[in-house]
């Protein structure tokens, strides 16, 4: 449906590009290491020699986690300068870390990250509402996984963070994540049907979901679910 937006999301975030890795850094910030990390990490389950894709990865921040912990991470993102950012950054890790521009519209291109074997985990943080269009993403992570595999993802929660007065219908609007970046960037609502219908029809099951706040609101910013294959 936003298919036409996607190049010129991947034009803002190349523009933001420089901003967003000064300012999330070696180690994140607080919001992802506090709400975003706890849970996505316990339903990740990392393991010495675990096989992850870390789709949308930014600047890297959580392939290095990952890899600091024994994994193997093939990392992809479609900003050409945030991946040139990340292998910078990441660049004492890189021998775990395989960076990609790939674009997570596009199920032909994520393919093209096929390994020998399949992987058995995969993750995005906070990526879902900038993505155009989640149907190529959804169908070739299920292919690229293998039996059994998971796949961990958390975005901004639909009912509760939302830049529309609606919900059932699909929207693009505009806006900031973080203050002072240079440009807006394109948010996508979906609602929860719409998201979790594109999971189910390529063939995941939802096997645990969490809503998550920031500082002790009682309002849910985020929402982290697992599939599995």
């Amino acid at each position: 449906m936003f298919r036409e937006t996607n190049e010129e999301s991947r034009r803002i975030w190349d523009a933001n590009a420089a901003y967003w890795d000064e300012y999330m850094g070696d180690e994140s910030n607080d919001f992802h290491r506090d709400v975003v990390r706890p849970h996505t990490i316990e339903l990740l389950d990392i393991q010495p020699g675990d096989s992850i894709l870390d789709i949308a990865c930014g600047n890297g921040n959580f392939s290095q986690y990952m890899a600091e912990r024994g994994a193997q991470v093939t990392a992809f993102d479609f900003s050409p300068e945030m991946i040139k950012r990340a292998k910078h950054r990441r660049r004492a890790y890189l021998s775990s870390i395989s960076f990609h521009i790939c674009d997570a519209t596009d199920y032909h291109q994520i393919m093209q990250l096929k390994r020998e074997k399949p992987f058995q985990k995969a993750v995005s943080n906070m990526a879902l509402m900038d993505i155009a269009d989640i149907s190529p993403l959804m169908q070739a992570v299920y292919e690229l996984l293998g039996q059994g595999g998971i796949f961990v993802f958390s975005s901004q929660h639909p009912c509760f963070v939302t830049r529309t007065q609606g919900y059932l219908s699909p929207c693009l609007t505009k806006d900031i994540a973080i203050e002072g970046q240079p440009n807006l960037q394109n948010y996508y609502h979906r609602s929860f049907q719409d998201i979790f219908q594109t999971c189910f029809q390529a063939g995941f099951v939802l096997d645990s979901f969490y809503e998550e706040s920031f500082r002790g609101s009682e309002i849910p910013a985020i929402f982290i679910a697992r599939l599995r294959k």
